[in-house]
């Protein structure tokens, strides 16, 4: 399992339309090969990370050009790029 953390900066004005744009993009999403969990996460100053749970590291980084089309359907409303890192996950525990 590899685990993606994507962290963003959205305009504090934009965030109620992008937290919305984000529901109806769920199914494309959850549709990418190898994808086993989607968290986002945000404070109240629109700082988030999305933490997505992938089957492998070549999976994800397969999965690259769509990553990238989803998130320039949000570039009018981020305050700066997202910046991606990868991990293995070591523990998954529920």
């Amino acid at each position: 399992m590899f685990a993606r953390v994507t962290h963003y900066r959205m305009k504090p004005e934009s965030v109620e339309a992008a937290m919305a744009m984000l529901d109806t993009m769920k199914p494309q999403i959850m549709a990418l090969p190898g994808m086993h969990q989607f968290i986002n996460t945000m404070n109240d100053t629109g700082e988030g990370c999305v933490i997505s749970l992938v089957e492998s590291r070549e999976i994800s980084d397969a999965n690259a050009g769509a990553v990238q089309a989803l998130w320039s359907q949000f570039q009018e409303h981020l305050a700066a790029p997202p910046s991606a890192e990868g991990f293995d996950v070591i523990a998954d525990w529920r």
